[in-house]
């Protein structure tokens, strides 16, 4: 069974930007692309630092302390010094409401 978690209204992500939302003792990041919404985990692979300062382009989030990046759709690390992957989650949207699926953690 599907563990929908609210985290914002649609309006408060704009296009190319992010969120950090922290759940329990996690934290994700919710992004707004072109196409839609998207989660990853909040907390770069490499150092363990928040991506919610990262830059966005092209899809990709790039880490604000040593630069590594990760494509945004699927969680893959593209770009040293980040070689493990983040884990994605599934989004969806309901009444301008953005929801993540949690029950992969």
């Amino acid at each position: 069974m599907a563990n929908w978690i609210e985290v914002c209204n649609e309006s408060d992500i704009d296009t190319d930007d992010l969120i950090r939302f922290d759940y329990k003792n996690l934290t994700f990041c919710i992004y707004h692309l072109s196409d839609g919404f998207y989660a990853t985990d909040g907390i770069c692979t490499h150092e363990a630092v928040h991506l919610e300062d990262g830059y966005i382009e092209d899809g990709m989030i790039e880490c604000p302390m040593h630069q590594g990046v990760f494509e945004i759709k699927t969680g893959k690390a593209k770009m040293l010094p980040a070689c493990k992957n983040l884990k994605t989650y599934q989004v969806k949207v309901e009444n301008e409401k953005i929801y993540i699926n949690l029950d992969q953690i």
